[in-house]
C-alpha cells in the first residue's frame, strides 16, 4: 500500500443503520462507510532504503544494501475513548557481499497524519537484519502502534446530518454533494487520520530514492 503525506485522505460517507458499502438504499444513492479507524500504509518515497559501500556515491557499483517494507497490516482496536492500531510489517533485505555473517540496523517511522497533510505525531524505531556467512537477503518483522482520540476521529452531529439526510428529488440540494460544502468537507478531513510507517531517511536518501 502506498499514501503520500501530500495525497489528501479518501473520504467517505457517515450513515447509520444496517446498509453495506456499495449497496443502494430504498431512497437511492449509493451508501458507503467512515470508519474511525486510520488508514494503514507506507509513505511515499520512503519504503525502501540503499546503503552505499562509499559516502556519497549513487552509482549501482557501489550499493551496498538494499532494504524494503513489505507486507504492511493494522490492526485496528475501535473500542473505548482512544483507538489504538497496532501496525505491523516485514522488512526484507538483500546484500552484495556475503563473505561475513553480518547485522544491520535499520531505522524506521510510524506518524499519524492528519486530514492528509498535517503529521501530528511520529515515532522513530529500528530493526535488526540478521544474515549468516554466504546468505545474501536477510528478513525481519517489525511492529509499531498509534493511538487517536475517539473525540478527535468523530463527526460533529451536524456534519453527520449533512452527510446522511436523505434527499427526495425535487429538493433544492437534491443534486448537491455535501462535500461541496468547505465545512462539512474540512470537517471530515480534521477526523481522517492515516498511520504510515516507512525507513527513517536521511536528506540524501530521500533524494536518491526520488530522483532514481
Amino acid at each position: 500500500m502506498k499514501a503520500s503525506f501530500l495525497a489528501p485522505v479518501a473520504l467517505a460517507l457517515v450513515l447509520g443503520g444496517c446498509a453495506r458499502t456499495g449497496e443502494i438504499d430504498a431512497s437511492g444513492g449509493i451508501t458507503a462507510v467512515r470508519s474511525a479507524c486510520p488508514i494503514v500504509g507506507v509513505a511515499a518515497g520512503t519504503g525502501d532504503i540503499t546503503l552505499f559501500k562509499t559516502p556519497g556515491a549513487t552509482d549501482q557499483g557501489s550499493i551496498d544494501l538494499i532494504a524494503n517494507l513489505t507486507n504492511v497490516r493494522g490492526n485496528c482496536a475501535d473500542s473505548g475513548s482512544d483507538i489504538v492500531t497496532t501496525v505491523s510489517f516485514d522488512v526484507e533485505a538483500r546484500r552484495n557481499d556475503t563473505a561475513a555473517a553480518r547485522d544491520v540496523v535499520l531505522p524506521y517511522y510510524i506518524a499519524i497524519v492528519r486530514g492528509g497533510t498535517n503529521v501530528v505525531a511520529k515515532r522513530v524505531g529500528r530493526v535488526n537484519v540478521h544474515f549468516d556467512a554466504g546468505q545474501a537477503r536477510g528478513q525481519v518483522a517489525g511492529e509499531a502502534s498509534t493511538t487517536i482520540s475517539r473525540a478527535a476521529a468523530t463527526l460533529p452531529d451536524d456534519v453527520r446530518e449533512k452527510l446522511t439526510r436523505r434527499r427526495k428529488a425535487g429538493d433544492e440540494d437534491a443534486a448537491v454533494d455535501p462535500l461541496t460544502n468547505p465545512e462539512v468537507r474540512q470537517a471530515v478531513a480534521s477526523a481522517s487520520f492515516e498511520a504510515l510507517v516507512g525507513f527513517q531517511l536521511t536528506d540524501a536518501q530521500l533524494r536518491y530514492n526520488a530522483t532514481r
